[in-house]
């Protein structure tokens, strides 16, 4: 007998019946799903699982599963919006179980996968409870981490932009600085007003123009402050910003930004930092207490666990997808590396290349099921887009060049467009119709223990003051 919950198939034999062996086992290899796993929610991950949710979830003869470590999507091209208080935390996230109805997901942290026995050992809770799942067919999609390249201070002390919670420590500090460089008794002035950021890309580009706004837009609410007490650094190694984009592209956001009083250090690199103070390679020391990181990535540590060819680190994999000497092992994002047919190099870890590697990774791993024809992964860059702050932006969209207003507005209504649920595009949409008409938020997110209100919180503590003696009940 056939029984089917939701995704699931079990078989029960009914008493008094038997089935001879070759034929159960044949009966059983046809119903017993097909396990997908995917490990990692981020633009390629939840690109496959949503696609095969589209396609395959009705069919009971398949269980798709999601692992990622938050229980949300982020939408990085926005994170540096979060830190210059331009967008609310809550509108660049999306929870998954909002966006995935019939694929079943796990919050959890991935602490080992084994290709060999086909499985994955998950923990999750408070108490890192340990899962193992096995899978059938398996798509990484692991992203990478922060790299410091070793640099003394530099991890300790330094701020990352990489996540949501990233984004929410600069905002804090900024502000924290802020208030303390305000008071009468502030003797750091200096080190607290001056601000760092170490890495001339996308990533650093925003994040350093999104700081000077922020930083100089709130400067009237802070009286004892003015802008000329404000230093706010960018530190690149190349001779131009922007090095993804065209000279012409990284020269015009160079003056921009210089006109709007952000100092650039080109050719130059962090020696180390203390927490107090950045040391460049020229010899020049910068008295800050604010170093945001944004300089390398390296590929997650877990993929040094998995027994396959490497490039850089990342997972080598075919035009298929799949990874080399591993069929039905599929990686995408940041974690693999792509042979680019046309350019013979690999293709850019971006967004816009995760989210059409998902698409033709769920598309393959449906021919592998049905054993149909699988599709490569063909794909050149549309558009490079970055803002430079204050409604400039700088773009190349199919080839052609564009800065100033244009290219912000351009900026703006694409990554909208891509931002996934009409909720968030609206909330989104709104805050940036708010942002227009009034001044920056200043409020400073902190987990403060809460004070203590009422004398059973302390029963040893006995105060006369907390028990005053009344004549009369009071009404």
């Amino acid at each position: 007998m056939v029984c089917v919950d939701g995704n699931r198939i079990f078989v029960r034999t009914e008493p008094g019946t038997q089935q001879n062996g070759a034929g159960r086992n044949d009966f059983m290899k046809n119903k017993i799903p097909k396990r997908i796993l995917i490990v990692g929610g981020g633009f390629a991950g939840l690109t496959v699982a949503m696609e095969l949710e589209r396609k395959l979830a009705r069919d009971p003869s398949v269980e798709i599963t999601l692992i990622n470590r938050e229980n949300f999507f982020l939408f990085t091209p926005m994170l540096h919006e979060v830190a210059a208080s331009d967008l609310d935390l809550t509108t660049i996230v999306n929870p998954v179980r909002k966006m995935l109805h019939r694929v079943n997901f796990l919050a959890g942290e991935v602490d080992q996968i084994d290709l060999e026995q086909k499985r994955v050992i998950v923990s999750h809770g408070f108490e890192h409870h340990p899962h193992t799942l096995e899978f059938d067919f398996l798509v990484l999609g692991l992203g990478s981490i922060t790299n410091t390249y070793g640099l003394p201070g530099v991890q300790e002390h330094a701020l990352t932009m990489k996540s949501l919670g990233d984004a929410m420590q600069v905002r804090n500090r900024v502000i924290a600085h802020l208030e303390e460089a305000d008071s009468d008794c502030c003797e750091k002035m200096e080190s607290l007003l001056t601000f760092v950021v170490s890495g001339g890309g996308f990533a650093g580009v925003e994040t350093v123009a999104g700081i000077n706004d922020f930083v100089r837009r709130a400067l009237r609410s802070y009286p004892h402050l003015s802008e000329d007490m404000v230093r706010v650094i960018l530190i690149h190694s190349g001779p131009v910003i922007l090095p993804e984009l065209e000279k012409s592209l990284g020269v015009y956001a160079q003056k921009i930004l210089a006109g709007r009083k952000v100092e650039i250090r080109l050719k130059t690199k962090i020696e180390s930092f203390s927490g107090r103070a950045v040391r460049l390679t020229d010899g020049t020391t910068i008295l800050t207490n604010t170093l945001v990181w944004t300089a390398g990535t390296s590929p997650n540590p877990l993929l040094e666990t998995i027994p396959c060819t490497k490039e850089g680190g990342r997972l080598l994999v075919t035009e298929f997808l799949e990874l080399q000497g591993w069929p039905g092992v599929w990686a995408l994002g940041d974690c693999s590396a792509i042979p680019d047919r046309l350019t013979g190099k690999f293709h850019p870890p971006t967004a816009q290349h995760a989210l059409r590697q998902g698409k033709i990774a769920a598309y393959n791993i449906i021919a592998s099921i049905r054993g149909t024809e699988k599709k490569p992964f063909d794909f050149s860059t549309i558009a490079q887009l970055a803002t430079i702050g204050r409604r400039t932006g700088v773009a190349n969209i199919l080839g052609i060049n564009f800065s100033g207003f244009i290219a912000w507005w351009l900026w703006r209504t694409i990554y909208l467009f891509k931002l996934p649920r009409f909720e968030k595009k609206l909330r989104v949409a709104l805050d940036w119709t708010l942002d227009l008409i009034f001044s920056k938020d200043l409020v400073q997110f902190l987990d403060i223990a809460p004070l203590v209100s009422r004398p059973e919180a302390h029963p040893l503590r006995k105060s006369k003051t907390l028990h005053p003696e009344l004549s009369e009940p009071v009404p």
